[in-house]
This record gives structure tokens, sequence and C-alpha cells, in this order.
């Protein structure tokens, strides 16, 4: 189906997809994350997720947080390295509704003292709650190693002694230089006229100055492989095998995209999945992961095991690596992977909040959104060539780093 799309005065961008459904969704990304934090700022942008719904000029925190729940709707926001999104679902009838609080909270929040004071508290809590859980905490510390020394290595909750010494003055100063309105997109996927939510856009949202941004991103172009190891108390080893990879524009990225699939994707049927968990049941978790930003990116294979297993493991990891580096993939092996994830596109895509993030993203990232026909064109364009040139260069032994959590008594 069409995306319609339309630029406000301002560089605030707009793009829809029309659905006829009952329920709509809608969002506000902005292309503003941990990465754009400077040295005495880790943690500020995730905090202003928190805080930016604890009060506007006209509106309290409850009111805020039961503006759409009173009509059924769904409120929600999220923080990554590169962007900060607040969106919503709702019955088709609330858009104006939904528009109107997106607005409201992105330009007019006051962050009152007393509510951030309060959310300090809670992000603490946060903090503590992501150390308890080393197999979320190791895919943050693999980035820190990866890109050290980088904004894009650092913790998007921040550290504790930053989020207590957080002002209003900081997220004022904060919000100035990075919510730029041409770094803003505005998605919608609902059945609503796109004449009528481009007026309500204009309505809501056109009255805000232009903030062009001024800054530019560092680049990150020093990645050194490591090796590192701590102890931790639990009773499991957790490993993550990682090194940099592709960036948001390279060329390159969509065969590592399916590479990654083949390797150790969401399938059950994934290269990790049966050649370790079901061949020899060392591990409950294995998987691959893809992270792309703008100007680089992160593959990394994570697995979950006993101890007395973590080297065999490890070593059976790199044996599948070493498989896809050395020997390429046959023209039945090839068409299977590339129709797996053709269907897992296709899949993902019955969810129209998948597609509300996905296209608001797409904008922000490409200035465009791809038909499903020309996706599908690209995948079945890749080659086994290609594939096994890809994972030389991302899977060379040399260039892999390697971060182990072992438990205390081990």
């Amino acid at each position: 189906m069409e995306y319609l799309r339309h630029t406000l005065s301002n560089g605030i961008r707009i793009i829809h997809k029309p659905v006829k459904n009952q329920v709509a969704h809608c969002g506000v990304i902005i292309n503003t994350g941990s990465r754009d934090e400077q040295e005495n700022e880790q943690g500020l942008a995730h905090f202003i997720e928190h805080t930016i719904f604890k009060g506007t000029q006209r509106r309290k925190a409850f009111h805020i947080l039961s503006r759409l729940e009173n009509v059924g709707g769904e409120l929600n926001a999220y923080t990554t390295k590169e962007e900060t999104c607040i969106y919503a679902s709702f019955l088709s009838p609330y858009y104006e509704r939904s528009l109107e609080l997106f607005a409201d909270i992105s330009l007019n929040s006051i962050f009152p003292k007393a509510e951030i004071e309060k959310e300090k508290e809670v992000i603490i809590d946060e903090i503590n709650s992501y150390r308890d859980n080393p197999a979320e905490e190791i895919f943050d510390e693999i980035e820190d190693m990866v890109f050290a020394g980088h904004p894009l290595g650092r913790n998007i909750l921040g550290t504790k002694k930053l989020v207590r010494g957080f002002s209003r003055q900081n997220i004022f100063r904060f919000i100035k230089r990075t919510f730029n309105t041409e770094e803003t997109v505005i998605c919608s996927v609902g059945n609503i006229d796109f004449n009528k939510l481009i007026k309500l856009a204009e309505k809501y949202f056109g009255h805000a100055k232009a903030n062009p941004r001024v800054f530019k991103r560092s680049n990150f172009s020093s990645y050194k492989p490591k090796t590192q190891e701590f102890s931790k108390g639990m009773y499991q080893a957790h490993c993550i095998i990682a090194n940099e990879a592709y960036d948001r524009q390279d060329k390159k990225r969509t065969p590592l995209i399916l590479l990654n699939n083949i390797l150790g994707g969401p399938g059950l049927n994934t290269r990790l999945n049966m050649g370790i968990r079901e061949k020899y049941g060392f591990c409950y978790n294995i998987e691959s992961n893809y992270t792309m930003y703008s100007d680089t990116g992160i593959v990394s294979i994570y697995l979950g095991t006993d101890f007395d297993y973590l080297e065999k493991t490890i070593k059976l990891a790199h044996k599948e690596l070493k498989k896809l580096r050395d020997k390429k993939l046959g023209e039945l092996q090839l068409q299977r992977a590339k129709q797996q994830m053709i269907g897992q596109i296709a899949i993902s895509q019955e969810s129209n909040v998948n597609e509300l993030l996905s296209i608001g993203k797409s904008v922000l990232a490409y200035d465009k959104v791809d038909s499903i026909k020309k996706v599908l064109t690209e995948i079945n364009e890749i080659t086994a060539e290609q594939l096994l040139e890809v994972a030389n260069e991302v899977f060379d032994p040399k260039q892999l780093s390697l971060l182990i959590y072992k438990g205390q008594n081990n």
C-alpha cells in the first residue's frame, strides 16, 4: 500500500499508511538518543523520555497518562542510542486527541522539580534491576568494548551519580540542542484521511519554531578487538562474540542481515541453534544479532550456558563461523534462507505497531520508505558470493572481541 508524505514548514516530516482498521497507531520519533549526550549528560536522553510525561504547561502527570488511557488507548515511549520515540495505539476517532497530546508532551513539558527528583529514584531502581540481569547487561558491556571511548559505547541508562545530578536546566539545554524539527517525524498507520492528518499536524505542531541541527555526530572509527572476563554472582556463564559491522547506509547491510538470520536469527532452524543447542544441549539461549547505526554497526553472538560447557560452546560457535567463511551456500540453501527471511518480514508487517515504528525510523534514516516489493527484490538479488565475502569480513577471527561473564564460584 502507498505511503503518504508531507513536510511542515518548520521541517517536521509526516509519513502515513492508510489502513481501514478500527485501531490506529501514531507516534513522534526524534533523531536523538544517548549517543548525542555530552560526557556529563550520560543517561539524559533516557531520563527525558521518563520525565517528559510528568507535566506540561496545562497538564499534570495524571492528566497526561489518563488522556488516552481513558478512551482505551495505550501510550508508550522508548529511547535508543539514536532515537527518542513517543507513540500510542487508540481507536481511530481519537486521532486529534492523540496528536494534541503528543504536541503538548513534546513541545510544552515543564519537567517539575519534584517529579524529576522522584523519577531519579525510579531510574536508579531500573539501573539496579538491569545489573541483576547479566543476560541484558552483557549486551551493553560488549558495545562499550566495541565502541570504546565513544558515545555509542555508553549505557543508555547512564550512571547513578550522573542521574542524581540531573536538573531542569540540563534537560532544557539538551532538548534545545537535540530535539530539532527537521530531525522529527510524525508517523501514522490508521484510518484517517491524509489531508485531515496534515491539518491536525499543522494545528498542533505547525507553530513550533524551526530548529535546525547545528551539531554533527562524531563518527566511530577506532575499533580494536579485545577479550575481557568478569566474575559475577550467578549460576550460569554468559558470553558474547562481537565485531564492528556495516552502518545503515552500507550496501552490504542487507547481505549481513540475511547472513545473521541464517546464523542465529529468530528461527528455530538457525546454524547456532541446530548445531549447538539441538545437537549437544549445551545451552538454552544462543542467538546472533546485527544492529545498525548511522555511521557503524555491531554484529554479535550471544550464548548462555553452564560453565562446564562454556569452552566447548565457544569452540562450536567459532566452528559455525568458519563454515560461513569457508563454504559458499548452495543454491537450495540460499533460496530457503531468502524465503525464510521474506516470510518473517511479511509476518512482522501484520503488526501495525511494528509498521508504524519501521516507517518512522526509515524516514529518519533514509528520508524514504521502500515498498515491500523493493525490499523483496533486494533480498532475492543477494548472491552466495556476497554472503561469503561478508562472512569473511565481519567474522574474521582476528577481528572478533570476546566478553565472558563467569559465576563467582566457577
